[in-house]
């Protein structure tokens, strides 16, 4: 059990999850602060949701050391379902990476005066060539990013606790009068929570299946659920008592920092930039692997093309798009996230065997590859019983390029 690679696991789950519409504000006033008050129960109820789920989704990933979503839906639901929700989360991973470099274009023209096309044409080249990296790369660079975005959300509400508003009754009203996608506040809660998943549910599973140890990856899951819930929390009710200075703003985060000091605000729009860059980088690359999955030598021309395809389409605009394109894809992912927690649930005494059997092949072969312990004939046998007994096929030369990475 490693904490780093838990660690790892969360913040790249994170980062997957706070992409524009987080990192910006419009999610969390959309979904939430838009009810008012009880829109902040709302939150609390996604994030727990979110945490459950989140922790399942990479679990399965790992269990099947999945390279695409695919082969995990064909695993787990009927070959009719199967097939909804491959061509419902390709649609998606596209949707969303074209409503990302929208967004990106609308958070520097809002600070910066920049035609948004710019914008995202500067997203656009980022994602392009960060997208010719391994997955292993990928995901660093998603977790690494993670870290400025938890600390810009603890400045706002540290900020606004330090300023609390003398009278919550008005920002209440104000907030009530923004437009929501989804009515009453339970279900945009839990429509939230399919958007989300469905956003994140390719790159989770590819991630997840990039470590051989599920108990591991699920640690990491709820990690990453809980630190998204309480920055979920802090961001509602950070916009929620600033709603006199956020109301009119497309990227309300944004306009928050403007208003506590323009230098801040200077500071979050490159933050809000590498969150939408964190979330595109995962939608095109888990597509682009989606899209060659039979012949990955194809992955770069795929890639590149449907990224030129999604700026394209971007020239929408930002707002307009998560509007109309949310609602629906949350829809799904709540179908998605019960077929897969219902699988979960039904074979968790599976899974729990595999982990056993998978942390015994890495203690031998740790033993194996360690000249200072005897690794007898008696050792050997074991190995290739146990490696038989996983329901992997590829495990030994996963776990084994696992041990000999740490061993250096």
């Amino acid at each position: 059990m490693s904490f780093a690679r838990a660690l790892k696991i969360s913040l790249s789950f994170v980062g997957l999850l706070v992409g524009a519409g987080f990192a910006t504000g419009q999610e969390v006033v959309q979904f939430f602060v838009s009810f008012g008050s009880i829109g902040i129960w709302g939150a609390l109820l996604a994030g727990v949701i979110m945490t459950i789920a989140g922790a399942v989704i990479l679990q399965l990933g790992s269990f099947f050391l999945a390279d695409e979503h695919n082969f995990v839906f064909r695993n787990v639901s009927h070959p009719v379902m199967s097939k909804f929700l491959d061509i419902s989360v390709t649609a998606t991973m596209f949707a969303i990476g074209f409503v990302m470099l929208a967004g990106a274009g609308a958070n520097l023209e809002q600070q910066f005066g920049l035609p948004a096309w710019i914008g995202s044409a500067i997203m656009l080249v980022i994602v392009m060539a960060t997208g010719l990296l391994d997955v292993d790369k990928v995901s660093s660079v998603i977790s690494f990013l993670t870290p400025l975005i938890i600390v810009a959300v603890i400045v706002a509400f540290v900020y606004t606790m330090m300023n609390l508003p003398s009278d919550v009754a008005p920002l209440n009203d104000v907030a009530q009068q923004q437009d929501s996608p989804v009515s009453p506040w339970l279900l945009s809660a839990i429509n939230y929570n399919g958007l989300a998943l469905m956003l994140g549910v390719s790159m989770c599973l590819v991630i997840g299946g990039n470590y051989s140890n599920p108990r591991e990856v699920g640690l990491g899951g709820l990690g990453g659920g809980l630190l998204y819930t309480a920055m979920l929390l802090m961001a509602a009710v950070t916009l929620l008592l600033n709603m006199d200075e956020v109301a009119t703003s497309d990227v309300p985060m944004l306009q928050l920092f403007e208003s506590m000091h323009p230098v801040m605000a200077s500071i979050m729009v490159w933050i809000i930039f590498a969150m939408i860059y964190n979330t595109c980088i995962g939608m095109f690359y888990a597509l682009g692997k989606r899209l060659t999955v039979n012949n990955p030598r194809r992955y770069t021309p795929a890639f590149l093309v449907t990224c030129l395809v999604g700026y394209a389409v971007s020239f929408v605009g930002f707002e307009t798009l998560m509007t109309y394109v949310y609602p629906v894809i949350g829809y799904v992912g709540i179908v998605m996230v019960l077929t897969l927690t219902f699988w979960w649930v039904k074979h968790r005494k599976d899974i729990a065997k595999e982990i056993k059997i998978r942390e015994d092949i890495r203690e031998l072969m740790e033993k194996r590859e360690d000249p200072e312990v005897h690794f007898g004939k008696e050792e050997k046998i074991e190995l290739e019983d146990k490696i038989d007994e996983s329901e992997a096929d590829d495990i030994e030369g996963v776990i084994e390029e696992e041990v000999k990475n740490e061993l250096g």
